[in-house]
């Protein structure tokens, strides 16, 4: 199929429908802009596949150079005869007349689609092409170019074409207008190109339909103003698109332009700009300083009208602000006099005031509104009715601020009211918590549990102290308020609702106080009670501590003292340390028995039965009896101690001045008698009272002691036989 027979499908037809619409809805601007025969966003899905595009690359001749990218699929020729009527539309006729340079990258097509192409450009643009190269792959059409040989049909075509290399098209363009795909340095984004396109576009389009709708506002209100007095004229016309919109985005897209005039501008990179841009920057420039001229006529017809529409709202509005406050709003305040009788009452009432306050506050935001509104009328200077609106301003601001500082009270009054409740609450939970401890009857284990408990007591009797205080501090603060509410009542009296708030308000910190100080009272017998326990526990556990020490003494007794000493002298000295011993046990169990006597006392005064009693004394009296057993088998064995080592002493000292005291045989069996006898008492244990038997010591002490009375015996044995017989002792010296 050849390039005519493509034409014949029509798609140039609808081509040139499509640029006829375009150019339909804006034919009023036509003579300020130039428009392109089709617009991008018509065709951009053809566009965005870059089936032909303009690099910005210009041959030696200066003329453009189009680029036409071939791909291994099947290349669409009605879409590329679009694109190249497109892209042909772009340039200037200036530019136009320099000629064109057509690269057919042909490297990943087939011969006969890069033929079908070349022969397109001949029907397409014949005139505006100067040069066509095709880029040919490596040994792949060298067969097949026999067949078609383009120069000799360069008469016939109109212009002329060569088969190239990539890598020789340097030949005939210069490397830095080229771009990457044939090593060239020059840059091309094809979308970022498409969407600054589609920004051009899209903003000639705007402008020129906003101007045409501005102009007409503008000479409408012009004539408005000139009727304005003989009927109303409707200006409330409003342009289609926002003008700021549009100028902001011709100030970005003329930046944009101009910002890439200049060689380096991105990342240093090098660049030139496409003859569509430079003939763009004119274009958007001229429309720019239209829309600005017309937007400033157009501004001033809305603040014009705005001006005299703001005027007559205000006035309105106040009425209606000035109406609700001193009418329904008045009402509900008047209507509003108790704070409660307790913290959810409180609550309720706040949250009735918050729903006044919220109805207060739609009418309060009106009037900051409106007050700004007087407020610039007043500062633009030009209105004839000054004195009415700062009348209605004054008028307006006394009445709000006047209901604002009601609400305020009443606002302020109520959370005092909720601040009292709350602390009354906590002063009442309190005193009940404080009460259930004095109603249970106490049964500590232990003293150190009563001291706790009685600690708690007072740090509770404590806080309800600081509770009542804080009470009071409260009431007289919310009665301190409700003496000066009858400054906003607008006349009405108030003296019979402020009557039952004090009355209220006092009733609630006489009954605490009552309260407290039956607590108190309560307290304090508690408190005496608790301290007669404790001293009740310590008579007890004292006691139970002297049975104990009076059986560490029995304990002592039995294991330590257990010698009998060596000589008379020695042997007295322990006779007088047991003494002291036993006036030591003696005062033991003396504070025992008055510590228990004590504790019947107190569970008498308590009325309660005493624990350890029943069980203490008999152990006292047990281990006293133990004692005072072990005592007295003690002491007779000292004295008999005493008595054989006075008599073996006297017998065993050589005394020539009493010869006949020593010759009595009786002292001998004496001595003898009670050492014997005391040998005996040794092996004997003691006898308790129960039928018990305890030893002194252990058989070893026993022994040893035992050993050395025998050693004595011997002695005063020895001595006995030499007074019997004088000659032994003659014959031995």
């Amino acid at each position: 199929m050849n390039v005519r027979e493509f034409r014949a499908f029509g798609h140039l037809d609808r081509a040139i429908d499509l640029q006829i619409a375009t150019a339909s809805k804006s034919k009023s601007r036509s003579e300020e802009v130039c428009w392109n025969k089709m617009e991008a966003s018509v065709i951009l899905p053809i566009l965005k596949k870059k089936l032909a595009f303009l690099s910005g690359g210009k041959d030696r001749r200066s003329g453009l150079i189009l680029t036409i990218p071939l791909c291994l699929e099947q290349t669409n020729m009605d879409e590329l005869s679009v694109t190249l009527d497109y892209l042909l539309s772009i340039p200037s006729e200036k530019c136009k007349a320099r000629g064109f340079t057509v690269i057919v990258d042909g490297r990943k097509s087939q011969w006969n689609v890069v033929k079908t192409v070349v022969l397109m450009l001949q029907n397409v643009v014949p005139a505006e092409v100067s040069l066509v190269c095709v880029v040919k792959p490596d040994e792949f059409w060298d067969k097949k170019v026999t067949h078609f040989c383009f120069w000799k049909e360069k008469d016939r075509l109109g212009f002329e074409v060569i088969l190239v290399s990539a890598n020789k098209l340097t030949r005939y363009i210069e490397p830095c207008q080229l771009t990457e795909d044939f090593g060239g340095s020059l840059t091309y984004d094809h979308m970022d190109w498409l969407n600054k396109r589609l920004v051009f576009e899209k903003f000639t389009k705007e402008s020129t339909s906003l101007l045409d709708e501005l102009a007409l506002i503008n000479n409408g209100s012009d004539k408005g103003n000139q009727q304005e007095k003989e009927r109303s004229v409707d200006l409330n016309f409003l342009p289609s698109v926002d003008p700021e919109t549009v100028l902001q985005t011709g100030h970005e897209l003329l930046s944009e332009l101009q910002q890439r005039r200049f060689n380096g501008s991105e990342g240093g990179v090098s660049w030139s700009p496409m003859d569509d841009e430079l003939l763009a920057q004119p274009q958007v420039m001229k429309l720019l300083d239209s829309l600005r001229e017309q937007y400033t006529r157009y501004q001033e017809v809305c603040r014009q009208r705005s001006k005299r529409t703001q005027l007559e709202e205000i006035q309105q509005k106040v009425l209606q602000v000035v109406n609700w406050l001193e009418g329904p709003g008045s009402e509900q305040l008047r209507a509003q006099w108790g704070i409660g009788d307790s913290i959810r009452a409180s609550q309720a009432l706040q949250q009735k005031h918050e729903e006044i306050e919220s109805q207060h506050s739609e009418w309060f935001a009106v009037y900051v509104e409106l007050n700004q509104q007087i407020a610039a009328l007043l500062n633009a200077g030009d209105e004839e009715d000054l004195v009415e609106l700062k009348s209605l301003q004054q008028q307006l601001s006394d009445v709000c601020y006047r209901q604002a500082s009601q609400l305020e009270f009443r606002q302020n009054l109520l959370q005092a009211a909720l601040e009292f409740h709350g602390v009354a609450q906590d002063l009442s939970q309190q005193l009940d918590g404080l009460l259930g401890m004095l109603c249970v009857d106490v049964a500590p284990a232990d003293g150190a549990s009563i001291q706790q408990t009685l600690k708690l007591l007072e740090e509770k009797l404590k806080s309800v102290d600081v509770g009542l205080q804080g009470l009071r501090e409260k009431g007289q603060g919310l009665l301190d308020q409700i003496s000066n509410q009858a400054s906003w009542a607008y006349g009405k009296d108030v003296t019979i609702e402020n009557k039952e708030n004090v009355d209220h308000i006092q009733g609630v910190m006489e009954d605490m106080q009552l309260r407290k100080q039956r607590c108190e009272d309560m307290v304090d017998v508690r408190r005496l009670k608790m301290l007669q326990m404790v001293q009740l526990f310590k008579c007890e556990e004292d006691a139970a501590q002297a049975v104990e020490w009076l059986s560490e003494l029995l304990d002592a007794l039995l294991k330590t003292h257990i010698r009998l000493g060596d000589d008379a002298q020695e042997t007295k000295v322990l006779l007088e340390k047991h003494r002291k011993f036993v006036d030591v046990a003696q005062s033991t169990y003396d504070y025992g028995r008055q510590l228990l006597q004590a504790t019947v006392v107190l569970c008498q005064s308590l009325r309660c039965t005493s624990r350890s009693s029943g069980e203490t004394l008999p152990r006292l009296n047990r281990v006293w009896k133990q004692f005072t057993v072990a005592s007295e088998e003690r002491v007779h064995r000292l004295e008999m101690a005493i008595a054989f080592h006075s008599n073996a002493e006297k017998i065993l000292q050589d005394c020539p001045e009493e010869p006949e005291a020593i010759n009595d045989e009786e002292q001998f069996d004496e001595i003898e008698a009670v050492g014997k006898s005391l040998l005996d008492r040794l092996t004997v244990p003691v006898v308790y009272p129960d039928g018990t038997e305890q030893y002194f010591g252990s058989p070893s002490d026993m022994a040893s002691t035992a050993e050395h009375i025998r050693d004595r015996m011997k002695l005063v044995s020895l001595k006995r036989q030499q007074l019997r017989h004088p000659e032994m002792m003659t014959a031995e010296s």
